[in-house]
């Protein structure tokens, strides 16, 4: 097997991040990029990068983008990175490293340090996030309309950080966890289930405690209130949107 990587972003009005997460991006043997039919500065900036293969599709949803740009990919091994997400030098060296060894898992996950306003978030519920990042490309395929899986079960798990600089205002985050929690909610439809009145009053209420007390998100100060509220909001709007998909199928 070639030790070859394909670099793989999905975007949608990314302008701000691409200069900084191409340069982050150039030990990989290729980078290609899937917009998603962007309307701010994406397409201009991305005309600069010759080596870089950039191809639009419309977004139906996450998994669906994920799997097109897989077919694009040239190498054995694909490295998956959101544009706000930057490789540390030590994370490059790990990763170049791995893919040579002679006995190699199927994929590996990446553990994440947050950034929320530019401040490393040490707790709320995010520390112990991780996501399986680099993988080899034969047989892999994403499902799920949000937090999508991949079909890889011999993984193992990489030492250095992914840095994620996720949130870079308050209403960026709040409009991503609301618009991941619609999703979530068009999902658990399209399975046929249905949301529960208890349910939609007590797992907000849980949401939050479980983040700001049992994971300690108290520890992250008013960033952590803040981010434990937001998460909360979301969970609520996931049953709102529940429940209008169920009131619009009656």
């Amino acid at each position: 097997m070639s030790t070859k990587i394909s670099a793989l972003v999905i975007t949608l009005n990314e302008a701000k991040n691409l200069r900084d997460l191409i340069k982050n991006l150039e030990f990989a043997d290729e980078i290609i990029i899937v917009d998603s039919y962007s309307t701010d500065e994406t397409m201009t900036i991305l005309r600069e990068y010759s080596h870089v293969k950039v191809y639009q599709h419309v977004f139906t949803d996450f998994s669906s983008q994920r799997n097109i740009a897989l077919q694009y990919a040239s190498h054995d091994w694909i490295l998956f990175v959101d544009a706000d997400e930057r490789i540390s030098d030590a994370l490059r060296d790990e990763i170049l490293q791995t893919v040579q060894l002679p006995d190699t898992k199927a994929g590996y996950y990446f553990k994440r340090k947050f950034y929320f306003l530019n401040n490393p978030i040490h707790f709320s519920g995010l520390s112990t996030d991780k996501n399986l990042r680099l993988f080899k490309k034969e047989g892999a395929r994403y499902s799920g309309l949000v937090h999508e899986k991949l079909n890889i079960k011999d993984t193992g798990t990489l030492q250095n950080f992914l840095t994620h600089y996720s949130y870079h205002s308050h209403k960026h985050f709040k409009d991503k966890v609301i618009y991941y929690n619609q999703l979530k909610a068009k999902e658990k439809f399209e399975k046929g289930k249905k949301p529960h009145l208890l349910m939609s009053i007590f797992h907000p209420i849980y949401t939050f405690f479980n983040r700001y007390l049992l994971r300690f998100g108290i520890l992250d100060g008013v960033k952590g209130f803040v981010i434990c509220k937001i998460y909360a909001q979301g969970v609520n709007e996931r049953y709102k949107e529940w429940r209008r998909l169920q009131k619009n199928q009656s």
